[in-house]
């Protein structure tokens, strides 16, 4: 019997966008285990072993055009691996992944780490929907709703470079505070040893993370997450992922590639980004198109997402859901019986009990 020739579904990220959620809550409830192990190996590979096996059921043909894993030199999932069944006629998406952001945080059985995957399938006059940043690393500003909605009813606008207590006082007035109530979050870093003095100079107040900047990118646009601006440099793939979460909040960022040192910025020059450098990306840059799934679930507690509960034999999973097209945004509860609960791993390729 022929096989039927591509189906030209419409919005098909809709009909397959639970199938993302269920892969990142897969993550999350197999690599719960090693929380607070010590092994942040054994949990970013128990979290790629459930999304690869949670993929294996997808009708998709999926292209990893973002990747972790290489960067960590951990059992991620890499850039140019394929997803899904690849069956004939089935649709295309391009996905950005992060089994786990905030690998370290797990192993030490702290705050802050999420699965989550942002997905895009083909759309027209979209060449580039999940841009491949080639640093490594990215400064950032990102913000919320509020912040934009004020930019374009006042004149002002937020720079990724300009002072500051500058971009404290347009954040305050945005969101109708103080400056001294202002609340921004960064990376505990060395690196930021100067923006923290002019932050605290200027009076406002910071939320420092251990690692997991995902999550905490996307904090201001997300309503009562107590997070006004988040500030800082980065990883590359995690701004992509970032972006695709702040677009579909109505949210925005501002990203510049930050070559870790002149060795690294010579081979930037070299392989033909010497203008791109200078370029600042938005949330759209970044994140290009309305045909954008993002999804993410909590592993351990965030400002984006509580973590995992485990109650005796039932396992309390909290996820977002949400689509850049609509703007709809789905909060998750979920609760999954532990004595019938399987998660279909690629390693033994059957379903397993948690």
């Amino acid at each position: 019997m022929p096989r039927l020739p591509k189906q030209n579904y419409h919005d098909i990220e809709r009909i397959i966008e639970m199938d993302f959620l269920r892969a990142t809550e897969a993550a999350a409830l197999n690599s719960l285990k090693w929380l607070g192990r010590g092994d942040k190996e054994a949990a970013d590979a128990a979290a790629s072993d459930a999304i690869r096996g949670m993929f294996d059921l997808m009708n998709i043909c999926g292209e990893v055009v973002i990747g972790e894993g290489i960067k960590d030199n951990a059992p991620g999932i890499f850039k140019g691996e394929q997803l899904g069944t690849w069956l004939p006629g089935t649709p295309q998406f391009d996905i950005a992944i992060d089994p786990i952001d905030g690998t370290t945080n797990i192993s030490k059985g702290a705050p802050n780490s999420i699965s989550c995957i942002a997905a895009a399938s083909p759309e027209e006059g979209v060449k580039v929907a999940l841009r491949d940043v080639p640093s490594f690393y990215m400064t950032k500003l990102s913000y919320g709703p509020r912040v934009i909605q004020y930019m374009q009813r006042r004149g002002d606008n937020l720079k990724l470079e300009a002072p500051i207590p500058e971009t404290l006082a347009i954040v305050a007035r945005a969101v109708d505070k103080r400056v001294q109530d202002i609340v921004v979050m960064m990376l505990d870093r060395p690196r930021h040893k100067e923006m923290v003095d002019e932050i605290r100079g200027a009076g406002a107040s910071l939320r420092m993370i251990g690692d997991g900047d995902i999550a905490a990118a996307m904090a201001p646009a997300i309503p009562d997450s107590g997070v006004d601006l988040y500030m800082g440099i980065g990883g590359s793939p995690e701004a992509v992922l970032a972006a695709a979460g702040i677009k579909c909040l109505g949210g925005d960022m501002q990203c510049k590639m930050w070559p870790r040192d002149e060795k690294e910025r010579k081979k930037l020059v070299e392989e033909g980004y010497e203008k791109e450098l200078d370029r600042i990306y938005s949330a759209d840059d970044l994140a290009n198109g309305k045909n954008i799934v993002f999804c993410a679930t909590g592993i351990s507690d965030s400002a984006l997402l509580r973590g995992v509960r485990s109650q005796g034999a039932t396992a309390i999973t909290h996820s977002i859901l949400m689509r850049a097209k609509s703007r709809t945004v789905r909060f998750i509860r979920a609760s999954h019986d532990l004595s019938q609960k399987t998660i279909r791993l690629r390693t033994t390729n059957r379903e397993a009990r948690i």
